[in-house]
């Protein structure tokens, strides 16, 4: 694949994403990056993946993380998250995103959930990891696809809970704020509606929220736009179509946000995903 030289900082940078035939709810992704930094956002999925050479630095759930060569990376879903290089080369790494009920589909265990971002102590499970991604993206046919998917899963599963994990009572009451965030996605939010809908006051409603997600509701709100926006473009919407149903201002305000997030334009991530 060649690069986006017209969006990204640097001729190096280059990312790619594939839906895989025959299955649905997986997202696959392999990036080179050196100069960009991406903005928080979310994938509303597990975000498992490898990083192969150089070192990324992240921002996730309240803390900094360093992921250096042969390291594992484990993304919980509705988890904000950055990207940048460390290393003066950047980095490259292979990730695949799999939805939460897929996930307990294909390992046969509910609730599965990660407790820490990055393993950089197993190098062999990271490499077989890395190389079973590198089959998935080539892998055609379903079910060799699902074979390889079903390996990965359980080459991760020593690195994985699957017991129910308490949920803070405190935390759940931001649910339904995210719930409605999601369906006014075209409208333009006030603070006292989210306020009134978590039942509290507006600014003490903006501190709760920032101390639970590490976020601004307004960054919340701008990384779920932009999720929307994948999978209107996965569905065929044209980025002017996307970029009115998502609430943002033209189509270039979707193409510098989706850029920022995740490193391609809307309408080479429309062409990737539905070759």
């Amino acid at each position: 694949m060649q690069g986006v030289p017209e969006h990204f900082d640097h001729p190096s940078d280059q990312a790619e994403f594939r839906h895989p035939v025959g299955r649905g709810g997986i997202e696959l992704y392999r990036a080179e990056i050196v100069r960009h930094a991406f903005e928080p956002h979310t994938h509303e999925a597990f975000g498992l993946g490898v990083v192969e050479r150089g070192v990324e630095r992240f921002r996730y759930a309240g803390s900094e993380h360093l992921a250096p060569p042969d390291s594992i990376v484990m993304m919980n879903p509705d988890i904000l998250h950055t990207g940048r290089a460390e290393t003066e080369g950047g980095w490259r790494y292979r990730m695949i995103y799999i939805e939460p009920d897929v996930l307990a589909e294909v390992s046969g265990e509910p609730h599965w959930w990660f407790s820490g971002a990055v393993v950089d102590n197993d190098r062999t499970r990271a490499r077989n990891l890395s190389a079973l991604l590198a089959s998935l993206w080539q892998a055609r046919e379903p079910l060799a696809f699902d074979s390889l998917l079903f390996q990965f899963v359980a080459a991760l599963r020593p690195h994985a809970r699957v017991a129910p994990v308490a949920r803070d009572d405190k935390a759940q009451r931001f649910t339904p704020v995210l719930d409605y965030m999601r369906a006014h996605l075209s409208d333009r939010i006030r603070l006292e509606e989210l306020a009134a809908v978590a039942g509290l006051s507006p600014f003490h409603f903006l501190r709760r929220f920032q101390a639970q997600h590490d976020v601004t509701p307004q960054q919340m709100l701008m990384a779920l736009r932009l999720h929307a926006a994948k999978r209107f473009l996965a569905a065929g919407e044209t980025p002017a179509r996307v970029a009115a149903a998502t609430g943002l201002a033209d189509q270039a305000h979707l193409t510098r946000a989706f850029v920022r997030r995740y490193g391609v334009t809307p309408a080479r991530y429309r062409r990737q995903v539905r070759a």
